[in-house]
């Protein structure tokens, strides 16, 4: 579903690659059995390549398609020190990313009288570490944080931001991060992101 932001960073990718897709929608809470019958690990996105072949993980999911294409439509670089910056820009939001489920899930699926506190904070410590290196680079952004291309990096980071900011519990300040905001605007302001936008919570 596109409340995940790697389900979301999937599609929005394949759309801007302009690669044909079916995006069938399957909560793994309410639908685990669906889901089940697809991906026995019940993990989400799981894409079915055309031979009948499943993967999970979107890094690995998109990894395969850009393999498929040539390389002037993939969005992430090809050149070495274009592809090295890339990969730590993807690095931080993955992991602003993950520890922004962390909390989700400890605080929405963990009764309150048995929530982590400690490793609550925690997670929203390094959360905010990667917002933070992430807004350095989005200050220098033309428009786009490698310059005037959109790449993978400006569609995963643009995804989770929109993220953390569906929930109160891992919403981050605009006047704190404003360059992270602004790239986040412009992102959403593509086709391709209005397309699939994330399910408000």
């Amino acid at each position: 579903m596109l409340d995940s932001p790697y389900v979301r960073r999937c599609a929005v990718s394949l759309a801007l690659m302009d690669v044909p897709f079916e995006h069938r929608s399957i909560s793994v809470f309410r639908n685990m059995p669906e889901f089940g019958k697809i991906n026995p690990v019940i993990k989400a996105p799981t894409f079915v390549a055309d031979d009948g072949t499943v993967l999970m993980d979107s890094t690995l999911i998109l990894d395969y398609v850009e393999s498929t294409l040539p390389a002037q439509k993939r969005l992430m670089p090809t050149a070495i020190d274009a592809r090295l910056a890339a990969l730590r820009v993807h690095g931080l939001a993955l992991a602003g990313t993950d520890k922004g489920v962390s909390i989700i899930y400890e605080m929405e699926q963990r009764p309150e009288d048995k929530r982590h506190k400690s490793w609550t904070d925690r997670a929203m410590n390094q959360m905010h570490a990667a917002l933070g290196e992430l807004e350095k680079i989005a200050a220098g952004a033309k428009p786009w944080m490698h310059g005037d291309r959109l790449t993978a990096s400006d569609v995963m980071t643009a995804c989770m931001w929109r993220f953390v900011n569906l929930r109160e519990c891992t919403a981050a300040s605009i006047a704190k991060y404003p360059a992270l905001a602004a790239l986040s605007q412009r992102a959403e302001a593509l086709p391709q992101f209005a397309a699939y936008p994330p399910a408000e919570v």
